[in-house]
């Protein structure tokens, strides 16, 4: 029997990028490539961090900023950002909005109804009740 060298595992979708996206978030500032690479800690090619930050950028999920020959790299948003901007780009690919909206709210469980309730009536929002009832 030949023993075959362990391949590290593959990763699912998606992984990398988070695992940047909170190297980047930990950062004091700007980071750059070879900084997120450290951080990581892992076997990971300085080209492959690149990639990552590269789609990132084409995503809206970072920004970067010239520093010397490289770039420096900056989460976009906080996490909660990001977060909404998925959320908002899935509804973006649905041509039934309104479906998917009431099936999103009807499968909210009562703590999650009531703090949307609250985020939608309340001032800080910029949105009011519609007329004819709440929300």
């Amino acid at each position: 029997m030949v023993d075959h060298p362990q391949r590290p595992r593959r990763r699912r979708q998606g992984e990398l990028e988070a695992l940047v996206l909170a190297a980047l978030r930990e950062a004091d500032g700007p980071a750059t490539a070879g900084w997120v690479q450290e951080r990581l800690g892992e076997d990971l090619a300085y080209t492959t961090v690149i990639t990552i930050l590269t789609r990132l950028l084409a995503k809206g999920m970072v920004t970067r900023e010239r520093a010397g020959r490289s770039f420096a790299w900056t989460p976009a948003s906080d996490q909660a950002g990001l977060a909404a901007r998925k959320m908002r780009k899935v509804l973006d690919a649905e041509s039934d909005r309104e479906a998917v909206l009431a099936r999103f709210v009807t499968g909210l469980g009562p703590d999650d109804e009531r703090l949307l309730r609250g985020l939608l009536t309340s001032p800080r929002s910029g949105r009011e009740p519609r007329a004819g009832g709440e929300g």
